[in-house]
């Protein structure tokens, strides 16, 4: 390369060590920037200079070509750019998201990229991204305008790449997860600022139980979905990355405003409305504008857009457990069986202004805004007088700083986030829950809430990280070295109960009715003077190093290491009350005299020292090096072949209302007594009492333990607890055959050490099984329940995915894409919700076995766009899916053991994931399929006047009105033999997705 290569080679070496030097030494924790930039590379004469200028914004980049002709330019935002390198070698190509892509300027186009440049000379030819480790896709703009959708959520699109499922659940709200791991192993990083919630499920800070968006869709350039192996700038993730582009300001003034209407005339009846003889009112309403322009030609732009939305979506209240207790409820629970709504309201907006003093540097400052309102938490086993007042806010502010020279790139960029959830419940007091009998963890209806049910959980705080690219590197080829830091400090906030409601349980007979007295309550226990709000200034630390390294024309290693390091102050100083601590060391008073309550435990298994924190023995774990290494190999040099595959590990974390358990419940605890009644014995004394009317005011209850820690739960982590983490392999083809690209894939994914709790408790012997029951009375002496947490939740899932996309072209005037996802996913938990955190079917979770996880075997996304005659663009999206498994604890009369083994619990049942029949066909075969659906859109544009643009469009969601079921019926039989067909779907319970349904839309555009 260049004269000064050895001094950049010095530089560099002295770059790593300072940067390790810095992590080597720091006390803080975790991240890390995740670009959503675009890298161009490629040959050029020697020497040349080379500049790519975007077009819209007439933005521009310059770099020299190095002696052998090799170029990089990196850091460019995706767009179309005119790239030269000299006289005869003008190119117009477009830039993807988050991609490096290939161009050789050499005079005349080479014949090894003939294909590819022939285009590009006539009109901006969309440069593909082959050569790389990752397994991903691109979303793009077109995708997001043709594609018919069910909401204005842009992860919705996801759902078209291999591997990836975004779920519109009954109650309206939204979800997208990748394999077997939960929704939470995800992370959405916009404009490269990753969105990760540190406290709640849903992954990304907004979506969890929300039936919002995370971001104007209007905003959104274009965005792409790494299923695995992505680079080692990727951070917090162990499942799937989307990295998503927002739009700018340009050097024209453009702008949108559009709305979307539908309501009860315009759907079908859901299955429950079909039971119950009448459909229940609901509308949704999506509008919004987006507008930007030049402050400055070629120099400064602005950007803004808003999104609202207003539903009021119809749900379906569906009693759990067997069918047989359904009738013995009482008569004013089965009212409340059946439809009922979900009111909701949505505020989103972002803004942002861009500033090139020169070619060299990039200023940007942008935010957003989101504040939405809502009912919740009806739905399923919840009835409407279990409903929950919900606000949900979020919001974030960016400002970064680019600076480019020949040899390298740098990004200096500052964030602040403020994300806050807090639903309480609509009625306050009594509320009750309805219980199977003969299995009191299967319950059947619950009609109020727990005082769980009040919550206030969010994060805010600022960041700051660096990424320094060296473009301008050669040994035995070309190296595009990426490296970075990043440091933030943000101030997690979790209150996990209140103490305005008590929930009261009652035991259920299939031929007896409804025990006329509950047998157990729970309720809020505050502590006088102490605060129910747990918070913890969270410290992350991360730096990686990544090189791309180009060795020659066909193979490319794509090799990488990152470190984090994460610092939780709530979790790792942590005092133990000491009336607990003394508790483990009383008289177990159901044990021989003499024998502990510690020394019970011990006989089970349980090490109290290990759960008990003296505020020093509890470290953050500083092992968290993640290597990311990959390859491609481009078998004729042409990009029309490509070989890939890769391997790596990477980090997740424990989401902080998981750590904080241990604070909020010794403050704000939820003691439960029990009541001795007729089905429910229990050996009358502190935490069991004979029932009096009078326990029915919450006041009582609470004078009943106040100043002590009768029927107190205690929750308790591990003190060496692990961040849950994921290692990735995968192996694969990608080809160019005609106008068609392919891609197929076998993916194996392992993930390890997730969080999990179970029951601590113990009989006198050490065992947790006696007479097929669990040691639920034998809690702490004077508390109730001791409940663990350790590292131990697992996933294994293998996946081949196929995938097949003629791109849209103006030519051609039509375009498609086909994603075929096989997986073969095990967990072991037998929980239908991968968040769930909590197992107690057996004793340990190392005694739940592998069962198949709740994915769909085989699913196939399919869709097209077309232009059509008259201004029309049509679209079309197909998805078929085998059904999911129902997982859950078997329980068929088996006699108990007493022990768990060989899958079986001491109680006789057993943890099964049992594959329902399917509910319908397609075109051939037999009733194979669990989800079904046929979406088409129609769009009519305008021409108003000049650059004044109108369209109409509409939207035709599931147009064979096919029922695509989610809740189950559980008839696992009796006697010790299992039913044939254990688990059906329930033809009146909730669906997914939508009812046949017609969506209109408005729009101009200028």
């Amino acid at each position: 390369m260049k004269t000064h290569t050895y001094f950049k080679k010095k530089m560099l070496a002295s770059i790593i060590k300072a940067s390790f030097a810095t992590f080597a030494v720091s006390t803080s924790v975790v991240s890390i920037a995740a670009s959503s930039d675009a890298n161009l590379r490629g040959h050029a004469p020697a020497g040349a200079v080379v500049t790519a200028k975007q077009i819209d914004t007439g933005a521009t980049r310059r770099t020299t070509a190095d002696k052998d002709g090799s170029y990089a330019l990196v850091g460019l935002p995706p767009g179309t750019y005119q790239v030269d390198a000299g006289a005869g070698t003008t190119r117009t190509v477009t830039l993807t998201v988050a991609s490096t892509a290939t161009l050789d300027l050499v005079g005349a186009v080479s014949t090894a990229n003939a294909t590819t440049l022939n285009a590009v000379t006539v009109s901006a030819q969309t440069l593909r991204e082959v050569k790389t480790s990752e397994v991903g896709t691109q979303v793009s703009l077109h995708d997001i305008n043709t594609i018919p959708e069910a909401s204005r959520n842009f992860l919705e699109f996801a759902d078209t790449v291999p591997g990836m499922v975004f779920t519109r659940n009954a109650n309206g709200t939204t979800n997208l997860q990748s394999g077997a791991q939960a929704s939470s192993a995800i992370n959405v990083y916009i404009d490269g600022v990753g969105q990760k919630n540190y406290v709640l499920s849903g992954g990304v800070t907004g979506q969890n139980n929300s039936q919002g968006n995370p971001f104007p869709q209007l905003a959104i350039a274009e965005y792409k979905v790494i299923t695995s192996n992505y680079k080692a700038e990727y951070d917090q993730i162990s499942s799937a990355a989307v990295t998503a582009e927002t739009k700018s300001g340009t050097n024209e003034f453009h702008g949108d405003v559009f709305g979307s209407f539908t309501n009860t005339a315009m759907r079908a009846e859901t299955p429950s409305e079909e039971a119950a003889g009448h459909k229940t009112p609901s509308h949704e309403k999506d509008y919004g504008f987006d507008f930007g322009g030049p402050i400055a030609k070629d120099m400064a732009h602005f950007y803004i857009a808003y999104e609202g939305k207003e539903f009021d979506t119809p749900i379906t209240v569906v009693p759990g457990g067997d069918q047989v207790y359904w009738s013995q409820l009482p008569a004013s629970a089965q009212a409340q069986f059946g439809p009922a709504s979900l009111p909701f309201k949505e505020d989103d907006w972002f803004g942002k202004v861009d500033f090139e003093p020169s070619d060299k540097d990039r200023f940007e400052i942008s935010g957003k805004y989101r504040d939405e309102t809502s009912l919740s938490g009806i739905g399923g086993v919840s009835t409407a007088s279990a409903a929950l007042n919900t606000i949900n806010t979020d919001k974030r502010f960016d400002i970064r700083w680019d600076h480019s020279t020949d040899t390298w790139f740098n990004r200096l960029q500052a964030t602040y986030e403020d994300a806050f959830y807090t639903p309480t419940p609509v009625l306050t007091g009594y509320g009750a829950t309805y219980v199977q009998a003969t299995d009191l963890n299967e319950t059947i209806l619950t009609t109020g809430n727990s005082p769980l049910a009040q919550q206030n959980k969010g994060q805010k705080g600022p960041s700051l990280q660096d990424d320094l690219t060296f473009n301008d590197f050669e040994w035995n080829g070309d190296h595009v070295i990426k490296m970075g830091v990043k440091y933030k400090e943000v101030r997690l906030t979790a209150q996990d109960a209140g103490d305005s409601n008590a929930l009261y349980s009652y035991a259920v007979t299939p031929n007896n009715g409804t025990e006329s007295i509950p047998f157990q309550v729970q309720f809020g226990s505050p502590t006088p003077g102490q605060s129910p709000v747990a918070t913890s200034s969270d410290k992350q630390f991360g730096t990686y190093i990544q090189d791309d390294w180009a060795v020659n024309d066909h193979l490319t290693l794509n090799l990488g290491v990152r470190w984090d390091y994460e610092k939780t102050p709530s979790y790792l100083n942590y005092v133990t009350p000491a009336n607990v601590v003394a508790a483990f060391n009383m008289q177990d008073p159901n044990a021989p005299t003499g024998q502990t309550y510690a020394q019970t435990l011990a006989k089970g298994g349980v090490n109290v020292n290990d759960y008990i924190s003296t505020g020093s023995n509890r470290h953050a774990p500083t092992n968290e090096f993640q290597p990311r290494l990959g390859f491609s190999y481009d078998i004729n040099g042409d990009e029309d072949h490509v070989i890939f595959g890769g391997l790596g590990r990477s980090y997740d974390r424990d989401l902080y209302e998981s750590l904080q358990v241990e604070q909020t419940k010794s403050v704000l605890s939820q003691p439960t007594l029990l009541f001795n009644t007729p089905l429910e014995p229990c050996t009358l004394g502190p935490s069991c009492l004979t029932w009096n009317p009078s326990y029915l005011d919450i006041s009582t209850l609470q004078a009943l333990v106040a100043g002590t820690t009768a029927g107190k739960e205690v929750d308790m982590v591990n003190n060496n607890l692990k961040a849950p983490y994921s290692d990735q392999f995968s192996i694969g083809m990608r080809n160019k055959l005609g106008d068609w690209n392919t891609s197929a894939t076998i993916a194996r994914i392992n993930s390890y050490d997730g969080l999990v709790f179970t029951l601590g408790n113990r009989y006198p012997s050490g065992a947790f099984w006696e007479g097929g029951s669990q040691p639920w009375g034998n809690g702490i002496p004077g508390f109730g329940s001791l409940i663990i947490g350790n590292n131990g939740l697992e996933t294994r899932t293998t996946q081949v995915l196929l995938e097949a996309d003629k791109p849209f072209t103006t030519e051609s005037g039509w375009g498609t894409t086909i994603a075929y996802t096989y997986s073969h996913a095990k967990q072991n938990n037998d929980s239908q919700d991968p968040t769930d955190q909590y197992a107690f079917d057996y004793e340990t979770i190392g005694n739940y076995p592998f069962t198949d996880a709740a994915v769909a075997k085989h699913r196939l996304v399919a869709t097209g766009s077309f232009n059509g005659p008259w201004g029309f663009v049509l679209g079309a999206k197909l998805t078929l899916a085998t059904p999911i498994p129902n997982l859950n604890l078997a329980c068929y009369g088996a006699p108990a053991t007493n022990q768990d083994a060989n899958g079986i619990s001491g109680a006789g049942c057993r943890s099964l994931s049992v594959v329902p029949p399917g509910n319908g066909r397609f075109l051939i075969g037999g009733k194979i399929y669990g989800d079904r659906d046929i979406d088409f859109q129609a769009t009519k544009n305008f021409k108003v006047y000049g650059g004044l643009n109108a369209y109409v469009r509409i939207d035709l969601l599931n147009v064979f009105n096919w029922n695509n079921y989610v809740d189950y019926i559980e008839n696992y039989g009796s006697n010790g033999v299992l039913n044939k067909t254990p688990v059906i779907y329930d033809p009146t319970g909730d669906i997914t997705g939508y009812p046949r349904t017609l969506k209109l839309s408005m729009g101009i555009s200028f």
